[in-house]
């Protein structure tokens, strides 16, 4: 069961991963891997208590009225936990980067200056829904080097004391610090103003979850954040794109699993072949339970499937559902296309399907996102799937990380110079 807790002991949870991470700055990669591979085993023999916790959170979010995107992310099973202990020995399976010379040279005036990778510090990861995100947060701020607050929602609170015990457990056993791993239960939005406003202790903050915590974050941080925020994703079917291949790409990148940030909200079809890609495409699609809901040029072209398309808004537009709904255009150019995911899309992963080179190129330079795809669904922005190991979230902002945060995300750089009596004249 989760602890409750108060804004006073936000603070003093804050002050003691402030001195493990200190401690844990100065351990060599082996302790800190052992400590996960420790984590790894305790994640498998604890499989039935993690079980039991989470039944109690489904049972929860079943009377609470979840939706069916929410209660997929929230649930575990064997698979998922195994996954999860996968997930931790690919980790430590990672080259460590903390010490890493990045750049070096000798200056004119015989220093010798090196730029060397190092631990940020204390991260907080701030997270709705997900339990599976306290072992990845937990895993990738080890190997890195840094102290990790976790701060999971109350629909997974079960879930998360027990997954977060277990990793506590597990590295402190192993001999890391206490404080490296902690909690940060119960208090609702005061709480996390408290979380956010711990300037010289929490270094960065890293948010995963929708617009709402997003803006609520934003209203009241002190400290640095990078935004793990909403994926309003698209697929666009150009004029020279083989339909087969495309008709799959959408599928999946619809369907495969809906309810995650990575998964496409809106289809973009090229005028010129709309009518011989839509019919096949509404097929699909709603054979797999997508409700569609199309712009008026998307009704027509597909044709007698169109007519029990719902009418699209602009509100649908820049919609992230999370669930088996999507949004369809019909536009005129690769152009129209660009411009409308640049409106609409949230810079997370956008897609195009083509055979056109200057098309793909056009697609790759000119849309503003974090992934761009060719020939490829957009479900594959993910730590996993890019050879990270695992990922905290996905970034959705330009400053410090992009894309998938994973092991080198969680790294500043410090100066190190080696002189022999230099003075400045």
């Amino acid at each position: 069961m989760a602890v409750e807790t108060t804004a006073a002991s936000v603070s003093a949870l804050c002050r003691a991963a402030k001195a493990a991470a200190r401690s844990l700055a100065a351990t060599d990669s082996g302790a800190r891997d052992g400590a996960l591979l420790a984590m790894a085993l305790a994640l498998e023999a604890r499989t039935e208590e993690i079980l039991e916790a989470n039944a109690r959170d489904l049972e929860a979010g079943r009377g609470s009225g979840l939706s069916a995107a929410l209660m997929d992310r929230l649930a575990l099973d064997e698979g998922r936990i195994a996954a999860m202990a996968a997930g931790v020995r690919a980790i430590v399976a990672l080259t460590d980067p903390v010490g890493e010379v990045i750049d070096g040279h000798r200056l004119p005036n015989g220093l010798d200056l090196r730029k060397v990778r190092v631990p940020l510090g204390v991260v907080a990861v701030v997270y709705e829904a997900r339990p599976n995100v306290t072992i990845d947060a937990a895993a990738l701020c080890l190997k890195s080097g840094n102290a990790v607050l976790l701060r999971g929602s109350s629909s997974a609170a079960h879930s998360n004391a027990v997954l977060a015990a277990v990793a506590r457990e597990a590295v402190e056993a192993a001999g890391l610090a206490p404080g490296v791993v902690s909690l940060v239960a119960g208090g609702g939005r005061d709480e996390l103003a408290e979380l956010a406003g711990q300037e010289g202790l929490v270094d960065l903050i890293i948010p995963r979850g929708g617009e709402g915590l997003k803006k609520a974050l934003s209203a009241v941080a002190k400290v640095p954040v990078i935004y793990a925020a909403s994926g309003n994703c698209h697929v666009y079917v150009d004029t020279s794109a083989d339909l087969d291949m495309a008709e799959q790409i959408v599928v999946n990148a619809k369907v495969q699993r809906p309810g995650v940030c990575n998964a496409a909200e809106t289809l973009l079809v090229h005028e010129a072949v709309a009518q011989a890609f839509l019919p096949r495409a509404v097929r699909a699609l709603r054979g797999h339970g997508v409700e569609l809901r199309a712009e008026p040029r998307a009704r027509a072209a597909a044709g007698a499937e169109g007519a029990a398309l719902a009418d699209a808004t602009q509100e649908d537009f820049a919609e992230e559902f999370l669930a088996l709904i999507m949004a369809v255009k019909v536009v005129g150019s690769v152009d129209e296309a660009i411009e409308h995911v640049n409106a609409y899309g949230s810079g997370h992963s956008e897609a195009i399907v083509t055979d056109d080179f200057a098309s793909a190129r056009a697609f790759q330079t000119s849309v503003d996102a974090a992934c761009v795809y060719v020939n490829a669904s957009t479900r594959f922005t993910d730590g996993g799937e890019f050879g990270m190991g695992a990922e905290i979230g996905n970034s959705t902002q330009k400053l410090h990380a992009r894309g998938p945060i994973g092991l080198r995300e969680l790294y500043t750089f410090m100066y190190l110079v080696d002189g022999a009596g230099q003075v400045r004249g």
